[in-house]
């Protein structure tokens, strides 16, 4: 099997690099930044881990997805969708074994670029997608309630209905002070002006205002500082991995769990992207750089990452052209981390809840007319795999998603697959083979089939055998054919037999190159004999003359 390539956007890039595109990727990795800052210190809270994970994900990954990954414009670091699944491992393994799951992460998604599975976005349904998004959007919410309203909880339980338990058993005791500064916060972002939000976002807006209203009059409100001790003030450090050989094979499903998630949502971003610039990304590349960023950041204390729409549309809408500006923003928050670190200590984690709820808000699709829209297998799908996301995990979502999806896939394949019985009625199939006004000859009947021709279609080939029995030459024509599979071809086969066994013989024509060296390949062809496979259906009419004539039984 060939490998991918490889070879970084940066370098494509680089070529012809100039001072204009410099100024446009600086003023561009400057806003990313402002715009990352804020959600990178929120995912790591809401995942579990301290507020300085977040950050130097967004800084490491940031980094070495601009140098390695296969986009120009695609700006990494920590997501919302990873929430959940992040705190529910360090929740279940602790955070010592979430830096191993991320690491093993990374090994599977360069495995993935290595082995050229880049398109695997492919094979994910859009309603599939959509409800595993949408599912992940209501968790991110459900889960932040409690810094939003103020609820004495201490520790958030990882359960669905383990949470709402809790949050309905709390509500009581909301503490109205929290619930001003979060909702006045998450109403600034949501009402913030378009206008202004390119230059100035309003995330951030948000979390100074909300932190110096909670400095300058003193509220009790919980903080950064007063939950975390606030946020190391220098780079961050090396660090070993402790391998737990007792949970290893435990962390498989969830490490895969992270490396899938990061591949649909690098590469959901990456086809946005370049939707919005005009690039074309190289999706092998965009897994290698992830996979190596998700291999490197556990060793410096942080979570997994993968491509951020948000950050990645800020980035192009204000000029962003090439990985320069990702690089920028990475330099940018690590320069955040060495000046300003001590002041965020001073941020609200009401704040912090309301810039994650409104991540939710903007996250899922909650269009139900465009629901309705759809087929509705497709909305089965989509229902399915959101109710399983919330209810259970994404593993589980994913799993029974895309085996439901793949059933309807067979179902429609099946339905559109057809065998029609060719009359002299079918003008078009005389005219166009040069036979115009020619019957078929008696004692011959000839079929076409149009689809697909595989393990979910073959009754259609051995409802042929019994159609005319009296029919001592059967011709099927195969022009229309557009996919063949093993199972199709025994059917072929046995079919032929089953001919052969009466004295009658099979006719296949008009099949494709595809198909022919399919047919060839299967031993088909050897089998039939090479005279009961022509190239079109004039000819297998004439062969079919020639053997009644002759008397032939089978050739």
């Amino acid at each position: 099997m060939a490998t991918a390539r490889f070879r970084p956007a940066l370098l494509d890039a680089l070529r012809h690099y100039n001072k204009t595109l410099f100024r446009q990727d600086l003023m561009a990795g400057i806003t990313v930044g402002i715009v990352a800052l804020p959600l990178a210190m929120a995912f790591a809270i809401a995942s579990g881990v301290p507020p300085q994970a977040g950050i130097f994900t967004a800084v490491i990954a940031g980094l070495l997805t601009a140098l390695l990954g296969g986009s120009k414009t695609c700006v990494s670091g920590p997501t919302g969708a990873f929430i959940v699944i992040i705190y529910g491992i360090v929740s279940k393994y602790g955070i010592a074994n979430l830096i191993i799951c991320t690491f093993m992460a990374g090994i599977m998604l360069v495995l993935m670029g290595l082995l050229r599975l880049g398109q695997v976005i492919k094979f994910f349904p859009m309603p599939l997608i959509t409800g595993f998004t949408n599912g992940i959007a209501v968790l991110i919410l459900l889960t932040q309630l409690k810094d939003f309203f103020g609820l004495p909880i201490s520790n958030m339980p990882s359960g669905f209905f383990a949470v709402v338990d809790i949050l309905l058993a709390t509500f009581s005791q909301l503490d109205p002070l929290t619930l001003a500064i979060s909702a006045a916060s998450l109403l600034l972002i949501l009402l913030w002006p378009k206008a202004l939000n390119q230059k100035l976002p309003g995330p951030f807006v948000a979390l100074v205002l909300a932190t110096l209203t909670v400095a300058l009059f003193s509220l009790p409100l919980p903080t950064i500082g007063s939950k975390f001790g606030g946020i190391p003030h220098g780079l961050p450090s090396l660090h070993g991995l402790a391998f737990d050989p007792e949970h290893l094979s435990d962390l498989l499903a969830p490490a895969f769990t992270i490396a899938l998630l990061g591949a649909i949502e690098s590469l959901l971003c990456a086809v946005v992207a370049d939707n919005m610039s005009g690039d074309k990304h190289d999706a092998n590349q965009e897994l290698i750089g992830q996979g190596i960023a998700n291999m490197v950041v556990p060793f410096f204390g942080g979570i997994p990452a993968t491509g951020a729409l948000a950050r990645t549309a800020t980035n192009i809408r204000n000029g962003g052209k090439t990985p320069v500006s990702a690089i920028v923003h990475a330099v940018f928050l690590l320069l955040v981390i060495l000046v300003a670190a001590p002041l965020a200590a001073y941020i609200p984690l009401a704040a912090l809840a309301a810039i994650l709820i409104s991540v939710a808000l903007k996250m899922g699709d909650w269009d139900i007319r465009k629901a309705a829209q759809f087929p509705k297998q497709d909305t089965l799908v989509l229902v399915v795999t959101f109710v399983l996301t919330v209810v259970f995990d994404l593993t589980i979502a994913v799993q029974i998603g895309l085996m439901i999806a793949a059933v309807f896939f067979i179902q429609r394949m099946a339905g559109s697959t057809s065998v029609q019985e060719l009359r002299a009625e079918h003008q078009m199939l005389y005219e166009r083979h040069s036979i115009a006004g020619k019957q078929v000859p008696a004692g011959c009947v000839a079929y076409r089939i149009e689809g697909a021709l595989f393990f979910g279609a073959t009754d259609h080939v051995e409802e042929i055998a019994g159609a005319h029995p009296e029919a001592r030459i059967i011709i099927l024509q195969l022009h229309r054919l557009v996919m063949l599979d093993t199972t199709g071809l025994l059917a072929l086969s046995a079919l032929n037999r089953h001919l052969q066994e009466q004295g009658r013989t099979l006719v296949l024509c008009g099949a494709g190159t595809e198909v022919t060296k399919l047919m060839s390949a299967a031993g088909l062809a050897q089998e039939m004999g090479s005279r009961n496979i022509q190239p079109d259906l004039t000819t297998a009419l004439q062969h079919a003359e020639q053997l009644l004539t002759a008397g032939v039984v089978w050739g």
